[in-house]
């Protein structure tokens, strides 16, 4: 019996010491996108506007990932699963021309995209509380333990933009813009008369995942301790300068094919 009670070797010669119980959040399901927006209307505060109506030609610059809003709902009759709606804004840096000022003029507008999608998350019917719960803030519709819904984004590619004479049909979906993110603009999005918009067209990388808390048993080998001391560095900036590498790469760029993952191969 003594040998059927020996902690077995791992194959990099750790020693697994025991199972733990941990707390930690498991991916139930997952999926992952990619989009290409088409023309998708760029929003001006009511400031920018004129400068857009003024202008003959549009170039976008770059694109970033304000922040993405996410309602996630359980699915009637079918049970564990979840519709998430995303709202992704965007902040996006243009150049204009043939306005009133000699050369572009740079502004920033917002471009909003919705998306759904549907995943696995399980269902449970039970209800967590801690002891940091305040109790006068109780829940009393019951703290039950749904399972959390998360996006990742890569950075945005800026793929182009156009000008168009600005339609009057009223065909185009209303546009809500947060207060908080209204504010980075100076002001709130004020609906004004307007002779042209903008259109621009994003790539766009996403991973949508849904989690959930859950307890899991796993191996433990030893405690994190660190196995190397921090580096301290002195007030002295060329002494910090001598312990940077020379930047080979950037004088000498890398062919296709030495980026050693097969590039440039043909078959």
């Amino acid at each position: 019996m003594a040998e059927n009670e020996r902690t077995p070797d791992c194959e990099n010669g750790a020693a697994l010491k025991e199972a733990v119980c941990i707390d930690a959040m498991r991916i139930y399901d997952s999926c992952s996108d990619k989009d290409c927006l088409e023309d998708l209307r760029v929003l001006f505060p009511a400031s920018v506007q004129p400068v857009v109506d003024a202008s003959t030609n549009v170039r976008v610059r770059d694109v970033d990932v304000i922040s993405v809003y996410i309602d996630m709902q359980p699915i009637p009759f079918n049970r564990g699963y979840y519709s998430i709606d995303l709202t992704f804004f965007f902040d996006v840096s243009l150049e204009l021309y043939g306005g009133a000022t000699v050369g572009c003029e740079r502004v920033s507008g917002i471009s909003i995209f919705n998306k759904k999608v549907i995943l696995y998350g399980s269902e449970g019917n039970v209800k967590m509380f801690t002891s940091e719960s305040c109790r006068d803030e109780a829940d009393l519709q019951g703290n039950k333990v749904l399972p959390k819904a998360t996006v990742q984004v890569a950075q945005p590619v800026a793929l182009s933009a156009k000008l168009c004479e600005h339609c009057r049909c009223g065909c185009e979906p209303c546009c809500v813009i947060p207060d908080c993110i209204a504010s980075r603009y100076g002001g709130a999005f004020e609906t004004v008369e307007q002779k042209n918009t903008v259109y621009v067209t994003i790539g766009l990388f996403t991973i949508v995942q849904i989690v959930r808390n859950v307890q899991m048993l796993i191996p433990a080998f030893d405690f994190c301790i660190p196995d190397k001391e921090c580096v301290t560095s002195g007030d002295n900036p060329c002494e910090l300068f001598r312990k940077i590498d020379f930047p080979t790469d950037e004088f000498f760029p890398p062919k296709a094919s030495d980026c050693g993952c097969g590039c440039g191969r043909q078959n």
